[in-house]
């Protein structure tokens, strides 16, 4: 299969991640649309690593999965801060996190 398939998949699942970020206000959603967009980028990463034989793409990948693990751990944790206190969970309404 061409190296090509997979950037155009790429980039139709980077797109999709980028709308539901710009158009979403909840911010369980806008976590899984971040995620879908890093995982885009992986699937990226890994195509470039077949096409040019060598497996630094693929490292770089499982960096950015640790890196994206971290992300959904903080960003949960923030959403349920949010909604143990009854915070407006409308990503447009929450303008500053306050202690």
């Amino acid at each position: 299969m061409n190296v090509t398939w997979y950037l155009v998949l790429s980039a139709f699942i980077f797109a999709m991640g980028a709308a539901g970020v710009l158009t979403r206000r909840n911010p369980l959603v806008v976590l899984l649309c971040l995620e879908l967009m890093l995982n885009a980028g992986n699937l990226a990463l890994i195509a470039f690593s077949r096409m040019w034989g060598n497996a630094d793409g693929q490292i770089f990948a499982l960096v950015v999965m640790v890196v994206a693990a971290c992300e959904v751990v903080v960003g949960l944790g923030i959403i349920v801060g949010i909604f143990r206190r009854r915070i407006p969970e409308d990503v447009d309404a929450l303008s500053e996190l306050r202690g």
